[in-house]
């Protein structure tokens, strides 16, 4: 890196960053979670504005390889967060009511999304047909389990019956989606070797058996619990990125990895530890390195060149992606005897995507799954899914209301109890820019 380059990366970081505030600032006063404006800042950063003016001048092309790498890392280390906090138990246990709405709040976008996707292949042309096809359904159905956990906490409905059912949900919902996206990933990566994805499997059990043991040797250490370590933070970031290099060896997405080597980590005892982790390296990751990523996602963003056949393209997208959550969601919900208001709030909350949905849109952009324009349309679908939740919560379930709900009065048939988990599965929530 020459001294030019270096200024002008340090530059355009500062940048960034303050935009990156600004804007999630900005958001949470109007009532909408800050990644909604973080997003917007990234957009507006981008070639949308000015022609790429902008861009250009703050952000040269001889950087640009440095600040994906830069966001590439953000990503990681959210995804290791997110498994960090992700309670296995929420998916365990949880009912009858919890699958079937996370499935129905699934299948039914996931198989719009891919009849969508052999609509618009046509005019969107992928190096996989069928690739393209299961990503438009993977990029339907998904549901922001982060961003859903900080709506809740912000509305204070984490602890409420309907914040732990729909927080059960949305973990259910997300791990079949994820592992959709998963294989999307090893069909269509580019020099893909098949051989090599095999090996996940027998990866899997290393991550949940010999290391997940090792872990809890290492947190039962004295002290280490009551006053994390250097060597700790060392191991989280050093466990994270090895993960995630080694499922983009083997074909997956270095997502994947960091996520999951999160999730081994054991969680009984570790509840202070967790914290703290979330906190310091959370804070870092939040100001710094993910208002890069949104830089980088809005680069490749130019709602400028959008015409109105694009537009209608738009309200397709948009009308498969809310509906088929709102539809499948709240069928899911009713079917199992909720009352009509809860139903919809249900729904409505499992509408939400967020910064989960652009790093997906992000792996699908980077695989040369989707083109420019199509990229820009969902992630402009992304940013419209998560600011309506808030408004249609309120509307449909207002927060006096929703406080005041007990499991028994959920039901539309009060002699047949619903179980919707424990209300502490809200006490879980991811450490997000949301």
């Amino acid at each position: 890196m020459t001294s030019s380059q270096a200024s002008a990366l340090l530059t355009g970081l500062a940048v960034v960053i303050v935009a990156a505030a600004l804007f999630g600032a900005l958001a949470r006063r109007l009532g909408q979670p800050p990644v909604v404006g973080e997003i917007l800042a990234g957009v507006l950063l981008g070639p949308t504005l000015f022609d790429g003016a902008l861009s250009r001048a703050l952000l040269p092309s001889d950087i640009r390889p440095f600040l994906t790498a830069l966001a590439d890392v953000g990503v990681a280390v959210f995804m290791f967060l997110v498994g960090l906090e992700f309670d296995r138990g929420m998916v365990r246990g949880t009912g009858r009511i919890a699958a079937s709405v996370s499935l129905a709040s699934l299948l039914l976008p996931c198989g719009l999304g891919m009849a969508l996707g052999t609509l618009l292949v046509r005019d969107h042309p992928s190096p996989d047909r069928l690739g393209f096809v299961l990503f438009m359904g993977a990029a339907m159905s998904v549901t922001a389990f982060p961003v859903l956990a900080r709506i809740l906490t912000d509305r204070n409905l984490d602890r409420t019956p309907l914040g732990a059912l729909a927080l059960c949900c949305a973990a259910f919902a997300d791990v079949l989606a994820w592992s959709l996206l998963a294989v999307v990933v090893a069909i269509v990566a580019p020099g893909g070797n098949p051989e090599r994805a095999l090996l996940f499997p027998p990866y899997l059990l290393l991550m949940l058996y010999p290391v997940r043991w090792l872990l809890g040797r290492l947190l039962k250490r004295p002290g280490v619990v009551a006053q994390p370590t250097a060597v700790l933070l060392a191991t989280a970031f050093a466990g994270l990125l090895l993960s995630g290099a080694a499922t983009e060896w083997m074909g997956l997405h270095f997502i994947f990895g960091a996520f999951l080597f999160g999730a081994v980590v054991p969680r009984p005892g570790s509840e202070r530890l967790r914290a703290e982790l979330s906190e310091r390296v959370g804070l870092v990751n939040n100001a710094l390195l993910l208002p890069v990523f949104f830089l980088v996602a809005g680069l490749q963003v130019d709602l400028s060149r959008l015409g109105w056949s694009d537009l209608g393209e738009l309200a397709l997208i948009l009308l498969v992606a809310v509906g088929g959550k709102l539809v499948g969601a709240y069928t899911g919900a009713y079917a199992n005897g909720l009352d009509r208001r809860i139903s919809s709030a249900l729904a409505v909350l499992m509408n939400t995507r967020g910064l989960t949905e652009l790093i997906i849109l992000s792996v699908g952009r980077q695989l040369g799954i989707l083109d420019g324009r199509l990229y820009s349309l969902m992630v402009v679908m992304a940013v419209l899914t998560t600011a309506m939740t808030g408004p249609l919560l309120q509307a449909i379930y207002p927060r006096a209301l929703a406080l005041r709900a007990t499991p028994q009065n959920m039901t539309r048939r009060r002699r047949e109890p619903v179980t919707v988990g424990d209300t502490h599965a809200g006490a879980d929530r991811p450490h997000d820019p949301s």
